[in-house]
């Protein structure tokens, strides 16, 4: 594979080492691996992962306990909340989100990683 490829996730995230695991079993080398709890992300590093997987509601994750503890859940929330949000507390970034080149995808599904493989 010509292009690096990016992994960000959380090493005790069953999800995020099922998708590790998938990756490897296909010969996909990850080069860099950035754990989102010990080595949070800036602003425009979550602007630039919104903007590879299709914009922040595809980044974003509403499965986190804050999301509806601070009463999200009964209001929709601006593109620039969720950067903001997700800014500041990386369990609002959907994991594991795996960078190949210029395409990205939130979230582990075989068929989108399959996808964004082969291209």
């Amino acid at each position: 594979m010509k292009d690096s490829v990016e992994f960000y996730w959380l090493p005790h995230c069953t999800t995020c080492q099922r998708a590790a695991r998938y990756l490897e079993e296909r010969g996909i080398d990850i080069e860099n691996r950035r754990d989102l709890k010990a080595q949070p992300l800036s602003r425009a590093e979550v602007e630039r992962l919104a903007r590879l997987v299709g914009g922040p509601r595809q980044l974003f994750s509403k499965r986190a306990r804050a999301f509806r503890a601070m009463g999200l859940d009964k209001r929709e929330l601006s593109d620039a909340e969720m950067i903001r949000l997700m800014t500041e507390q990386y369990t609002f970034i959907k994991r594991p989100v795996l960078v190949i080149g210029d395409r990205a995808v939130a979230g582990f599904a075989p068929k989108a990683y399959d996808t964004l493989i082969s291209r």
